[in-house]
Parts: structure tokens; sequence; C-alpha cells
């Protein structure tokens, strides 16, 4: 892993650990029935990951909604799929359990065998372009804008932005307060929404100026444009952005 910054990494610890506080004193009503935050039962992976590559100044960051079932989730790193993470990035921790787990949605940590389909694009690309994590990281940083997983009875997966009116205001006045603490550590040139939702949070949270603010496609299955080839699509906007990006990589010499 890189070597990290023992500032930046305590930083980023007490921004977490005051997201964590900030959000347990909250309640979320029907149709939603079971709330998971990784950065509780997961924060190993996550501590982790901060310790291996959060420890510097970072170029641009980008900004997911939220954690996937099958990758921050069980994992605690942000887009965790596991076969990225523990092959690729070299992390692996204990994982506990949520305090109220859904049948339909068990916690299995670094055992999960289901892909995330969006973290394999995402870390797939960056292995592809920079070869190491070192390398990425030098330049990148992911996050997550929310940190929690809502599922409704039926274990359907609930996205923040379709929580009531009310309940969106007190989480994302909170979130809007970690982003906020976490860019001013970073530094950041961009800061840079995966898809929609993360964009419009992020032009919230900084209220504009510096640093620069852009978005990306998500790399969702559930997005069409991301399933018709997200890596050199997302390439293009970062490009379009004035964002330069390295020569690919050569797998073959590794």
């Amino acid at each position: 892993m890189a070597r990290s910054d023992g500032g930046f990494v305590v930083g980023i610890a007490a921004v977490t650990d005051d997201l964590v506080a900030r959000i347990q004193r909250l309640k979320f009503c029907a149709p939603v029935s079971q709330v998971y935050n990784p950065l509780v039962y997961a924060r190993g992976g996550y501590d982790r990951y901060v310790a291996g590559f959060g420890g510097t100044v970072k170029p641009v960051v980008l900004v997911g909604m939220n954690p996937g079932p099958f990758g921050m989730a069980q994992t605690g790193v942000p887009f965790g799929d596991v076969q990225m993470v523990t092959g690729w990035m070299g992390i692996t921790a204990p994982v506990a359990q949520p305090a109220n787990p859904h049948p339909k949605r068990p916690i299995s940590g670094f055992s999960c065998q289901r892909r995330e389909v969006s973290g394999s694009r995402l870390w797939g690309w960056a292995k592809a372009r920079y070869g190491t994590p070192a390398a990425f990281f030098k330049q990148f940083f992911v996050l997550n804008y929310c940190p929690l997983v809502f599922m409704e009875t039926s274990g359907r997966n609930r996205t923040p932005n379709k929580l009531p009116a009310v309940e969106k205001k007190s989480l994302f006045r909170i979130c809007d307060r970690a982003l906020v603490q976490a860019i001013d550590i970073f530094k950041p040139r961009w800061v840079v929404g995966i898809g929609g939702f993360a964009e419009k949070r992020i032009r919230v949270a900084l209220k504009g100026g510096e640093p620069q603010i852009g978005r990306i496609t998500h790399p969702s299955p559930a997005n069409p444009k991301a399933n018709r080839g997200w890596a050199p699509l997302v390439e293009a906007e970062l490009s379009a952005m004035g964002i330069d990006l390295p020569e690919y990589k050569d797998q073959s010499s590794d």
C-alpha cells in the first residue's frame, strides 16, 4: 500500500467519527425497514483504505452516492467490490454485523461472493489505466457522500434521494458537513460527482468557488450508458474537464 501521512489519516478519522455520531441520532420511517452503516460495523476496512491511500493532497476527489449492498456494505471501502479491494488494494479486515440485519441482505464481509458491478468497473478502470493503487491514489481519492444503506421490508435498496423530504433535510445537512470537512483536508482542484445526485450535493455543500466541480457517469449496471462501455465514456468526460490521465499501464509486465 501507499505510505500515508498521519495528519491526513487522523483528520479523516475525526471527520468520520463526527459523521457517525451525528447520523446515529437520525430516525428513518417506512418504507425503510433497515439501515446499515458500514462506517460502524465495517470500520476496519474503511480505516485501512484511508490509512493506505488517503495520506496526501488529492488533485481529484470522486464522490459517490452511498454504499452498494455488495460493495462498501460488505467491505467498508467505497465502491468496495471484494475482489478489487482484496486483490488490487490488498485490504482485508474483520467485519461485524449491522445492528438489525435484513434476512435478504446478509453481511458476509470479505467472504461475500457477489460482485459489486459499479465497484468492479470503477476500480477495474483504475487498475487498467494506472496499474498500481499508489499511482491511482496519487491523483484521485474516492468517497461516498452518504455512508448509509437503506432497505425496504422486501429487501429492496432505497437510495437517499428517495427518502421523505424531512428525512433528507436532516441527513443531507450532516453529510454536507462531512463532505466539506473532507474536502478541506484533501484540498483537491476538482471534486467530481459520480452521477447526478452526487454532483448536486457537492454543489450545495461547497457553494461554488474553489475547488472546481464536475460530474462523470455512474458505473451502475442500472445505467444504460454505463453498460455500453463505461471506461471510455468516463475518460472522455474527465478529459473534457481538463483532468489529464496517464498512458495505460502495460499489464503484461506485471
